[in-house]
């Protein structure tokens, strides 16, 4: 009896994407299962695609059906837990199968159609790197007599096999190893390479010195963690109060009970200090997975995962993917950062994937934050998972005090510089007394507007309805979304020739007042401009850390996450521009990132001071911010969150259209709007409210015009059956041809 497999192809579109059946040929019965990478021909051309099986069955015999032309290897195949995360992702995040697919397989990792002798074939898409290896299996011979070199190599291997490059890093030829294998002496066999990423750490095991406090927590998140079920917490502990170390207790419980550890991180500037705690403590069995790492990189410390060769993973929002098997821990540090929610198809949340592992899994999953998400906290407070508090800090040091510096009074008295008097006068203080200082302003550049002084006019980017921003290190006015830039910076209005005022202020500014007030400073500047080059984060972290600087200037990346001891001030710049920002979690931002911040400072002996500059020290979020006082605020943001309907107590989800054409862009959300709408009549035991079309904040991107539909609703199955039902009626009126459509159910209030 013919088998048929069923497969979804990549390409495919939301609107078309369905499984599609192909006959297994004899030669690849044993290649082709559920989970397995597959070259099929598609469409009238029967053009070689890259597909994913889903199912294979027995079948009858249909003449119309193709047949598959090749596979990939074994080691290509996704894990059944992997291949559940596939059917998650698509049903949840209304993404293709493809998409799933390609999301939880790093890039490395991945197959694309090729030719091998003259036949259809996959073909990886990164080269997996040998190395060659040799043996000692003879005795070197006495005659002819051996050359110094060959004594040499046999006197090297007799310990241990080595690499061709450890051998020739002593003088040893490849040439002379393979005399040596010709006469029987070596044997030379090839391997995948290993890459040991933190070769530098070394290994140094001490005993976790837990307070009273952290022992409780400990206690109480242990005894979830050996039961034979899936358990969740909150560990809610205030800046300095040692959740890491908490982990640390609870990952090494782990390893004793023979189960596996992942640990998510939101910035790859927070990995190296995560890593070098983990690796010193645990040892070489650990794998990283993020985005700074390269192709080679990520597939080697993917493979390593999936050979079985690592006990503990760390990463960003992506490792949530990895292929671990046996989890019995999964921790997401920092748990209220939006970096958790992916921005591009599939519009995954890692919070709602690790619960979704830590279910299949029977693993104890814990969401740790100084400042927890609203949702997070509502669910513990709600009895649905454990609530551990730490209200401490480690050693019993105070939390920094807190002054604002009014910017407003600043003016007045004839500062117009960014930074104000009183800051100026405590980053004075701290290079007198050689301690260092954290500053935040999470804007990059030099100045944020340009705009003539005659006619009004703001240059904006072309492609984007955003102004550029002016980077004096380029000499080039920059756009942030799509790249687009102006070199030389223009001194005079391209509309009426008046000329340009460049007003607003970003990290490169601030970092030229700073040497200008301090001229005996040294200022490292940390954002997305000084960071590209690999392994910058790292680099300028351990710097800091050594003292090599006295002041580190940055954006949010320096925010949260870091532990240094000579930290006594931190100064928060610009943080008016995100409190009167858009979207309901806009307060939720200000408060974690202000309290995140001042926390950074006072971790040691030395006790920490903060100052906040704004133009409205008045204002109540900013005062619970310098307080640390997150019951207050968590307070007046559920009551707000209950008036207004939103999360907790409704899902939000953006529905996004982008085209060319504005108009019909426009007209596409607004059927799609009266399509749910119909449905939604007929379904009136779904909840739901549609608001909109309305523009997006950025209505332009890349040269295409947005358009949204806000919905609040329950995302359950009956209310994605509608969704789907809505968007199959929106292909059927061929719509998708005036705007492409995208759901995100993470948003809070624009893609």
């Amino acid at each position: 009896m013919p088998i048929i497999a069923k497969v979804a192809v990549n390409d495919a579109t939301i609107h078309f994407d369905k499984l599609y059946s192909y006959l297994v040929p004899d030669s690849l019965v044993q290649g082709v299962r559920p989970g397995g990478i597959v070259l099929v021909p598609f469409g009238r051309g029967d053009k070689p695609r890259m597909a994913v099986v889903l199912a294979v069955q027995n079948g009858a015999a249909d003449p119309r059906l193709k047949t598959i032309l090749a596979a990939a290897p074994e080691d290509a195949h996704l894990t059944p837990s992997l291949l559940e995360l596939v059917h998650f992702l698509r049903d949840r995040y209304f993404c293709t199968w493809y998409e799933a697919v390609k999301a939880i397989i790093p890039y490395g990792a991945q197959y694309q159609p090729g030719v091998r002798d003259g036949k259809p074939a996959v073909i990886s898409r990164l080269t997996r790197p040998v190395e060659r290896v040799y043996t000692l299996v003879g005795d070197l011979p006495e005659k002819p007599k051996p050359g110094p070199r060959q004594q040499a190599a046999v006197a090297l291997l007799r310990e241990s096999p080595c690499t061709q490059r450890e051998l020739e890093e002593q003088g040893i030829s490849r040439a002379t190893l393979d005399g040596l294998c010709r006469k029987g002496v070596l044997r030379a066999v090839e391997r995948y390479k290993s890459l040991d990423l933190f070769a530098d750490i070394p290994f140094d095991p001490r005993p976790v010195a837990l307070s009273a406090s952290q022992q409780a927590a400990y206690d109480a998140l242990a005894a979830d963690l050996e039961a034979d079920e899936a358990r969740a917490a909150l560990l809610f502990g205030v800046t300095g109060s040692g959740k890491t170390l908490v982990f640390l207790k609870l990952i090494e419980r782990t390893l004793a009970l023979g189960r596996r550890a992942l640990v998510l991180v939101p910035e790859i500037g927070l990995t190296p200090q995560m890593i070098r705690r983990l690796k010193a403590m645990f040892g070489s069995r650990l794998a990283v997975q993020h985005s700074a790492l390269n192709n080679t990189e990520r597939l080697l410390q993917w493979r390593m995962i999936q050979q079985g060769n690592a006990d503990i993973v760390v990463g960003t929002r992506s490792a949530i993917f990895a292929p671990l098997e046996n989890i019995g821990l999964i921790i997401l540090d920092e748990e209220q950062e939006h970096t958790y929610q992916s921005e591009s198809s599939p519009r995954y949340s890692a919070h709602e994937v690790a619960r979704k592992r830590a279910a299949s899994e029977k693993a104890l999953l814990v969401f740790a934050s100084a400042t927890p998400r609203i949702e997070t906290c509502f669910a513990a407070k709600a009895g649905r998972m454990r609530l551990v508090t730490l209200t401490e800090r480690y050693g019993g040091r105070p939390l920094p005090t807190v002054e604002f510096a009014d910017m407003r009074a600043e003016l007045t008295a004839g500062n117009p510089r960014e930074v104000s008097a009183r800051l100026a006068e405590e980053l004075q203080q701290n290079l007198a007394r050689k301690e260092q200082s954290i500053l935040l302003l999470n804007r990059r550049g030099y100045n944020t507007v340009a705009m003539c002084a005659d006619c009004g006019e703001v240059l904006k980017c072309p492609n984007c309805s955003v102004p550029l921003v002016y980077h004096k290190n380029r000499q080039a006015l920059l756009c942030h979304h799509c790249g687009h830039q102006l070199r030389p910076a223009p001194a005079r209005c391209p509309q009426c020739g008046g000329k340009l005022v460049y007003s607003g202020f970003g990290t490169q500014r601030v970092e030229e007042e700073l040497q200008n007030l301090l001229p005996t400073a040294r200022i490292l500047r940390m954002d997305q401009d000084s960071t590209m080059q690999k392994n910058a984060h790292e680099r300028m972290l351990s710097r800091f850390a050594r003292q090599e600087y006295d002041i580190l200037l940055g954006t949010q990346m320096v925010a949260k996450g870091l532990d240094f001891e000579k930290v006594t001030l931190v100064g928060v710049l610009g943080i008016d521009s995100m409190l009167f920002g858009q979207g309901f979690r806009a307060y939720e931002s200000v408060f974690s990132l202000i309290t995140q911040v001042v926390g950074r400072g006072g971790r040691a002996a030395l006790p920490g001071r903060a100052v906040i500059q704004t133009a409205v020290p008045e204002h109540p979020v900013l005062g619970m911010a310098a307080r640390q006082d997150y019951p207050a605020f968590y307070a007046e943001e559920i009551s707000f969150r209950k008036l207004c309907l939103y999360p907790p107590f409704c899902a939000f989800c953006v529905v996004g259209f982008t085209g060319a054409q504005e108009g019909a862009v426009f007209t596409a959300a607004h059927r799609f709007g009266q399509i749910l709408a119909d449905l939604a009549r007929r379904h009136t035991e779904i909840p739901l409210r549609v608001l909109g079309p309305a523009p997006m904040h950025i209505t332009m991107l890349s040269g295409k015009y947005r358009y949204k539909l806000t919905l609040k609703c329950r995302n359950d199955a009956p209310f994605r059956a509608l969704m789907r039902a809505a968007l199959d009626a929106y292909a059927e009126e061929k719509l998708p041809a005036k705007a492409t459509l995208a759901l995100d159910f993470n948003s809070d209030g624009d893609m």
